[in-house]
């Protein structure tokens, strides 16, 4: 299982109103002004926002595919390895950490479905 950066950028790309910075080492994902994710091309790695007991449960479950990045705000980061996991299960950590940043009715907008297709 390897996801290719293209394939997460595709994914990613299926997102409503993603904004994206570059920083000297990684890329940061915001949707009206809420971060939900990194991206780190180096170490072919993506950080995203979780709910604390889905990170918890992700690193115990694979700690060779997911780690703790940090907890903050009472939500759980994890850090993804793009080599351990496949896009049906990338898709779906990207659409959480994105859903759980956006406004209700953006996210009323953009079902799951749109980036499951991608």
């Amino acid at each position: 299982m390897t996801v290719q950066v293209k394939k997460f950028e595709q994914l990613l790309g299926t997102l409503a109103e993603v904004q994206r910075s570059e920083a000297r080492d990684y890329s940061s994902f915001s949707v009206r002004g809420k971060r939900f994710g990194y991206f780190w091309p180096r170490t072919r790695t993506v950080g995203l926002k979780q709910t604390v007991s889905e990170q918890l449960a992700l690193v115990s479950e694979r700690p060779d595919v997911f780690e703790v990045q940090f907890t903050a705000g009472g939500f759980g980061w994890v850090v993804v390895h793009l080599d351990g996991i496949d896009a049906d299960e990338l898709a779906e950590l990207l659409y959480e950490a994105w859903r759980l940043s956006a406004p209700e009715d953006l996210v009323a907008e953009v079902p799951f479905t749109r980036i499951a297709r991608a």
